[in-house]
């Protein structure tokens, strides 16, 4: 299966090992760098291989930081993906992982930052004990320089300054607390449980990322790591200098003091041009939203499930894709996430809005509330990669874990339209649907899909065309004893619907053997779009029940990432 991985995933795993292999030789070489070079032959006599490591990891978050906010440009994404419209789509889907990457590199900047922090308390904590000594020793000579004028190498420049004075009243110290800060909050903010539950939390939390950038900019500005001028290591170079520092005694022919320079900042220089990228994204977000939506219809499901059909002008849409939505009415900066449930083939695009936080609970309520004018909506989108995939199979295997359910209602509803069209393009003959959830209660808008579907497949006389099994993985006595007394009736229970709920997790093995055993040349594609785990064991029931006979029957897995 690692050769699989590698095959569909070759482009992420190219680009995992480039990040990191950049990754590597920055920290190696500029801790080489600052460990080794004579400039830093004085700076070093204090502060040992702090510096170093400091100094290294410094270059890695400026080359982290540079990357962040590449991932979260969508419509930079978007025109990559349509310039590669060529490309094999497996390139086309990598870029689907983009958010994957941006917490990639996110962990790296919070590693980095605790190793520079670190670093840095070190620094201090030599600089202050080097300022205090008066043993004679080289750190002491060279920390008492500044009562010669600007030469001076250590920036503490009396015994009373504590390590904690530092930090708080020096431009790097401030700025180092400030995005530390900044950055320990967007980290903690954004763990899935927060943004689940709490997506307003994670999303104005998230905005520190100026306060990070702006802070990023000026840290360096001070320049309170200094190294020895150029000009001074021509005329007193340490190796022939240093020991007379510390022997002025000795001296006959003897050398001036050495004189020190600040290492110019540059973080800018890393950070500039994705800023202004994410400048341009940003206005070209405001301008999209700008464009005119009209809500054509609002229907409200059972268990607070809202449904929006809109229109936009120019609006086009592929199966799998989603969008960002925004109601000014509710709040002018929030934008969330949405599957879109429509299909390309009908002329309205929709989304079903689940209660799940404050924002979503008042959109239901101001809908619920709006008798006579509509709420303003504003979108953004569509993106990401379309879920075409599973027009290539004669035969499919769709499995929908809980919200994961979203994006099938798109697919479910084009392959209807494609087969009624009778579209070329289109090979599947068959498709086996698995919908696994806790309670059906917030997903009875998907069970009138599903029954609308079989009602128009049973009446076309192709109501063998899909297959689907319900699994209900939550379990409570009203539901057994509403089983118990319905039990020979033509529909289900639970649904309505006339394939039967089953009670507790799918035998895997046994649906893999079944789907094999009633089609046993064909290529099964398997989609899922659900948790992880699930995924491990899909994928492990591809590979056991795909024939080794090329002529036979074979299982592709493939997951959805929405």
């Amino acid at each position: 299966t690692m050769g699989n991985w590698l095959v569909n995933h070759w482009f992420s795993a190219a680009v995992l090992a480039a990040w990191l292999g950049i990754n590597i030789f920055l920290f190696t070489y500029y801790f080489l760098f600052f460990d080794r070079d004579e400039r830093y032959f004085y700076t070093r006599a204090i502060l040992g291989s702090a510096l170093a490591w400091a100094r290294a990891s410094a270059k890695c978050l400026n080359f982290n930081s540079m990357l962040i906010l590449l991932p979260v440009c969508r419509n930079l994404l978007s025109f990559l993906r349509g310039t590669c419209s060529c490309c094999r789509r497996t390139l086309r889907k990598q870029l689907d992982h983009n958010l994957t990457f941006h917490k990639l590199v996110a962990y790296a900047l919070a590693l980095l930052t605790a190793v520079h922090t670190i670093a840095h308390l070190f620094n201090l904590e030599r600089y202050n004990h080097s300022q205090q000594a008066t043993d004679g020793s080289l750190a002491a000579v060279l920390s008492k320089m500044h009562l010669q004028g600007n030469k001076w190498l250590n920036p503490i420049h009396s015994n009373q300054t504590s390590v904690e004075y530092m930090a708080f009243t020096t431009i790097p110290g401030l700025t180092g607390v400030i995005i530390t800060l900044a950055l320990i909050l967007m980290v903690t903010s954004s763990t899935e449980f927060i943004r689940r539950n709490y997506f307003e939390v994670f999303w104005y939390t998230h905005h520190l990322f100026i306060i990070y950038f702006a802070g990023l900019v000026i840290h360096g500005i001070a320049g309170l790591v200094r190294g020895q001028t150029e000009e001074s290591m021509e005329k007193v170079h340490p190796h022939r200098c240093a020991y007379y520092l510390t022997h002025k005694e000795d001296c006959r022919d003897c050398c001036n003091d050495p004189e020190f320079g600040s290492i110019p900042a540059e973080s800018w220089k890393w950070v500039l041009a994705p800023v202004l990228l994410y400048i341009f994204e940003r206005i070209l977000r405001i301008w999209r939203a700008g464009q005119k939506v009209v809500v054509t219809k609002v229907v409200m499901h059972p268990a607070r499930v809202l449904e929006l059909q809109m229109q936009k002008k120019g609006f086009r849409m592929e199966v799998g894709q989603y969008i960002f939505v925004n109601c000014p009415a509710i709040s002018l900066l929030e934008w969330h996430p949405f599957t879109l449930t429509s299909a390309p083939e009908e002329d309205f695009f929709s989304i079903h809005v689940r209660a799940a936080g404050d924002w979503t609970e008042r959109l239901i309520d101001t809908f619920q509330q709006q008798k006579l004018e509509m709420p303003r909506i504003e979108v953004d989108g569509p993106f990401g990669t379309a879920s075409e995939d599973v027009f290539q199979y004669e035969v499919a295997m769709l499995v929908g874990a809980g919200i994961g359910v979203t994006p099938f209602a798109s697919i479910l509803k084009s392959i209807w339209y494609k087969f009624q069209q009778d579209d070329q393009t289109l090979k599947t003959k068959k498709i086996y649907f698995y919908w696994l959830c806790r309670d059906t209660g917030a997903f009875a808008w998907f069970n009138d899909l599903l029954a609308s579907l079989e009602q128009k497949m049973a009446e076309s006389g192709k109501a063998d065309f899909l297959t689907y099994r319900l699994f209900l993985t939550g379990w409570d006595n009203s539901i057994a004893n509403n089983v118990a007394l319905r039990f020979d009736t033509a529909t289900d229970t639970v649904t309505g619907l006339r394939h039967k709920t089953i009670f507790g997790r799918p035998m895997w093995n046994s649906e893999f053997a079944a789907v094999a055993a009633a089609h046993p040349r064909s290529v099964v594609g398997v989609f899922l779009c659900g948790p992880g785990a699930l995924a491990k064991s899909l994928q492990k029931s591809c590979h056991q029940h795909s024939s080794l006979d090329p002529r036979k029957v074979k299982f592709y897995f493939n997951k959805e990432n929405f």
